[in-house]
């Protein structure tokens, strides 16, 4: 019979001496100055705010923006709340890492994880409504202002065979 290996004592004495306070911190405050600061606290509430005003102004009119040149303001606008969204989820999950023990921290990160996840919600029509536009159109329109962008766009389009009716994708 073969017995499983089991560390070392003296590798188990190093371990239990290391004290998780004597680890580094990192210094985040090039995205926030901390987790109860206001500019965190606002910049979740205007993402919030944000994705309910896009859905709002570009719901079901994407096509006839591809098709008239307006889709351009939709995709920089997207792409400004994409980037704030990320930035929070970021700091949060990097707050998090620093310390997954500290119940503190991952309240935090969970209760942040969850506004965003409402915040990117009022978003999802957007790759849903590009994915039906027919290849033409977004192909015109990507030449044009949209350009820039084509890459993205052509990663988006590798997922339409994949897309699912709205309904459940939102589920």
């Amino acid at each position: 019979m073969r017995r499983l290996h089991s560390p070392a004592p003296a590798a188990a004495a190093i371990v239990a001496d290391v004290s998780l306070a004597d680890l580094p911190e990192w210094n985040l405050a090039d995205l926030y100055p901390g987790m109860e600061s206001e500019a965190f606290k606002e910049d979740v509430e205007t993402a919030l705010a944000e994705c309910k005003e896009f859905a709002a102004s570009f719901k079901g009119r994407l096509d006839k923006l591809a098709r008239d040149g307006g889709l351009i303001e939709a995709v920089r606008r997207y792409e400004a709340i994409d980037d704030k969204l990320g930035r929070i989820m970021s700091y949060a999950g990097l707050v998090y890492a620093g310390n997954t023990t500290d119940p503190v921290r991952a309240k935090f990160y969970g209760d942040t994880q969850d506004k965003i996840t409402q915040a990117a919600s009022d978003l999802l029509f957007f790759s849903l409504e590009l994915n039906r536009i027919d290849d033409a159109t977004l192909d015109a329109a990507a030449a044009g202002e949209l350009a820039h962008f084509k890459p993205w766009l052509d990663d988006l389009r590798k997922d339409k065979p994949y897309q699912l009716d709205d309904k459940l994708e939102q589920l």
